[in-house]
């Protein structure tokens, strides 16, 4: 089915908010990778969406919430994720769209939601552009921009001069290496290097190589959590560039808790910055942590689930505010500006650009208790993404 046919459908079935439907569920129609190479962020998305309903009852603002779970796998192909998207604003009659764990899903479907008047909750994909295409999009998670300005400038303030870059080739790794080049230069760094690798299977080995003999004091590293960060990181010890001297720097993905077991002692010492870490102290995160631990006692709580978990703040609270209207316009008029303390720490809905707020922080990792975690030194309260600014 054409998107211009899908949306005339899609604007028939969804055009009426009169109040003889205002008792019908609101249906919830979330994307996410299920199965395949990045089942574990769909995964994580809904173990948080299901953790919030489970805290806070079904109904709000008088409508029970309904959830339709598409597999889009592997996440990164967009016309598979527009496909489903289409079918559940047609079909299913979805009132909202929701989840999008990676870039190219978020991207494809964004001009539906445009085009349809669907409002649409990103709960993970975090290139900068996204929000901007469509007015109807809000942001619960965050952008890359937004945590890797903070590591370049802690690097240049801890005397790293001299860094290499290694990002995988797609929106959010471009988002991560401009914003780190920009702000590492601007603060007298120097970049001696820079790569970009396939994002699926790439062969390290001939990059851990140019690193160590380039000789750079850190690398600078944006890979999707997931079988690459692990491979990365145990290229990494074994080729012993820790040994010439070489440190890493990162965004949070890199030691995501969903990873950080499997990657193992290779990530001890290693100073990332982001925006959630399930080490946080917090009244809010440890009663999270403690009903994730309950509900899902095989998994360790990440970043995707704290952004699965706001993402289902944000439409409930959305709803307690229009009494249940899901109209576009009241939808996102009603997500501008509103604030709450996360899991993460106190978080905002941009008014102007949609995109969440939120403290930053400066971890390294360091066993505790017999498990790795990351322990978070420093903050930055307030961040916006500077890729929007």
């Amino acid at each position: 089915m054409h998107l211009k046919t899908a949306v005339a459908i899609a604007a028939l079935a969804l055009g009426t908010t009169s109040p003889a439907f205002s008792s019908d569920p609101v249906k919830i129609g979330m994307v996410l990778p299920m199965s395949g190479p990045f089942a574990a962020y769909g995964k994580q998305i809904e173990h948080g969406v299901k953790l919030y309903l489970a805290a806070s009852g079904d109904t709000f603002g008088g409508r029970k919430v309904e959830l339709i779970v598409k597999d889009d796998s592997p996440g990164t192909a967009g016309d598979v994720s527009k496909r489903l998207a289409q079918e559940l604003v047609v079909k299913d009659k979805v009132n909202i769209l929701a989840g999008f764990a990676l870039t190219p899903a978020a991207l494809a479907v964004a001009p539906l939601s445009a085009e349809a008047k669907v409002p649409m909750v990103i709960m993970n994909a975090a290139t900068s552009i996204i929000t901007t295409k469509s007015p109807y999009i809000a942001r619960t998670s965050h952008t890359l921009p937004q945590d890797t300005a903070p590591i370049a400038t802690w690097a240049a303030k801890n005397k790293i001069r001299k860094v290499y870059t290694l990002v995988a080739d797609y929106g959010p790794g471009h988002d991560a290496e401009g914003q780190f080049k920009k702000t590492f230069t601007a603060a007298g760094g120097e970049i001696v290097g820079e790569v970009r690798v396939p994002v699926k299977n790439p062969d390290f080995a001939p990059y851990l190589q140019k690193i160590k003999d380039t000789r750079p004091e850190a690398v600078f590293l944006f890979l999707p959590p997931g079988a690459e960060t692990v491979a990365f990181m145990k290229g990494f010890a074994d080729r012993a560039l820790a040994q010439a001297g070489i440190q890493i720097i990162a965004t949070g993905d890199l030691t995501d808790e969903d990873v950080l077991d499997a990657i193992g002692d290779p990530a001890l010492g290693v100073y990332t910055a982001f925006h959630y870490s399930e080490a946080h102290k917090s009244p809010e995160n440890k009663a999270y942590t403690e009903a994730y631990a309950k509900a899902y006692p095989n998994d360790r709580p990440n970043f995707m689930s704290v952004a699965g978990y706001d993402g289902m703040h944000l439409i409930a609270e959305v709803l307690k505010k229009t009494n249940g209207s899901t109209d576009a316009e009241k939808f996102i008029s009603a997500a501008k500006g509103m604030s709450w303390v996360s899991p993460r720490g106190k978080i905002t809905i941009d008014p102007e650009t949609r995109d969440v707020v939120q403290t930053v922080y400066i971890r390294k990792v360091e066993r505790v208790g017999g498990k790795l975690s990351n322990i978070e030194f420093d903050q930055i309260a307030d961040v916006k993404d500077p890729g929007k600014q």
